[in-house]
């Protein structure tokens, strides 16, 4: 085989077999442990059970805040405090939430200048009294039972830094909406169950995440130059040899973008995130007492690779255009193979996610038709992304601080942030 055809191979291949290792991931997961699972302590009743400390930082979230805390002080769990961070909003959320303080015993308030998310969260763990640090955003939902389900995985199992929740989307009143509702199970919950198999996880989800505050302070807490906080305490945690675990039934609901532009700004601050993680760890990640870590390594540089693979086929595919040259026809070959190859994988990974995430979300099924474009948008949009946002992490300066701005938050929500 030349270098060329294996080129093309990768090309072709890749995507499909990365799908069927996560679709056999998460199988296993599911008949290993999530099928059998129950409640093996009484956490959420015990007065006794680790203290928690939820930190909901805030930044321009007056139109949500009060239906967030109002959830979390529905919490069944007993032994729980509240605390939420103002980042400089420019809104009533300040005023708002020290309204809310006479309201709910278990609330504390902190005001701070706009200094970012991470900035935030290392101000309420400051502050904070629990054992076991909860951290949600500000303009979502969290399950009663969410909490107690978290922090269970920390009672039994005692290298537990971190878990992650199961977010699950709230605005599916456009295609783009729709679309992300299966992309969660699909591609985020599918991905995660698979990770947590062979070991370590690539990031917690940042909207539902819980901690063991010792593991926290061990790592410094949250970077404050990283521009996606959550990646990079993951990434920290377990490369000092804490555990992160998933777990499905803390289920989080979630406000997501709905238009192009919200969602394109939302996933190039996801991959510039993971590209800053990995330059920042690389040298620590690939020493030999970490090698659990190599597969994830592996598993985004094979997916980098594969990104900027697809963008020089494409140029070359112009180009030949251009010059009304035969060897256009090899190209297209490729890409028509990819396709009878790729669309079926993809929908049987949406169809086993869906399988796995039905008994959390039992409105899923209506919005299977919308999986079908997913092969078409969304994959060019993670490519797009990947592709501008590793030289953005390479220029980035290093202690920049990473500040935030209002999210695009769906059309139901459009104007209230």
């Amino acid at each position: 085989m030349s270098l060329t055809q294996a080129f093309f191979l990768f090309i072709i291949a890749y995507p499909g077999v990365m799908a069927t290792v996560w679709m056999s991931g998460g199988l296993y997961y599911f008949f290993h442990w999530e099928r059998k699972q129950q409640r093996q302590t009484d956490c959420a009743t015990n007065p006794n059970a680790p203290r928690v400390t939820v930190l909901v930082p805030c930044h321009n979230e007056g139109q949500n805040i009060k239906e967030t805390i109002g959830h979390l002080s529905r919490q069944h769990y007993l032994n729980l405090e509240i605390i939420a961070i103002n980042d400089g909003s420019r809104d009533n959320t300040g005023a708002l939430l020290d309204e809310m303080m006479k309201q709910y015993s278990n609330l504390k308030v902190l005001h701070q200048e706009n200094q970012g998310k991470a900035s935030a969260m290392n101000h309420g763990l400051a502050e904070a009294t629990g054992d076991i640090i909860v951290g949600i955003d500000g303009d979502s939902v969290l399950d009663y039972e969410a909490v107690s389900w978290m922090v269970e995985h920390f009672l039994i199992g005692p290298r537990v830094g971190g878990v992650t929740g199961n977010p699950r989307v709230r605005t599916r009143s456009t295609a783009v909406g729709k679309i992300q509702t299966g992309e969660f199970s699909s591609i985020i919950g599918l991905i995660k169950r698979a990770q947590r198999v062979y070991g370590m996880v690539f990031t917690v989800s940042g909207v539902i995440c819980a901690f063991r505050k010792q593991a926290l302070l061990q790592v410094g807490g949250w970077s404050t130059d990283m521009i996606t906080e959550d990646i990079d305490v993951s990434w920290k945690l377990q490369l000092s040899g804490w555990q992160i675990r998933y777990e499905p039934h803390a289920l989080c609901w979630v406000l997501m973008p709905e238009t192009l532009r919200g969602l394109f700004k939302q996933r190039l601050r996801w991959a510039q995130g993971g590209a800053e993680a990995f330059l920042r760890y690389f040298p620590l990640a690939i020493r030999w007492r970490n090698r659990r870590f190599w597969l994830l390594l592996l598993e985004y540089i094979l997916s980098s690779f594969w990104c900027y693979s697809l963008c020089v086929l494409a140029i070359f595919g112009v180009i030949q255009w251009a010059l009304n040259d035969i060897a256009l026809h090899s190209v297209t070959t490729i890409i028509l193979w990819s396709s009878s190859w790729l669309i079926p994988i993809c929908l049987l990974q949406f169809a086993v996610s869906f399988f796995l995430d039905k008994r959390y979300d039992q409105d899923m099924g209506k919005h299977f038709f919308w999986s079908i474009w997913y092969p078409f948008f969304y994959w060019m949009l993670n490519l797009l992304t990947t592709v501008i946002a590793i030289p953005k992490a390479v220029t980035r300066r290093r202690g920049q601080l990473a500040i935030w701005h209002s999210p695009d938050r769906g059309e139901t929500f459009r104007g209230h942030s």
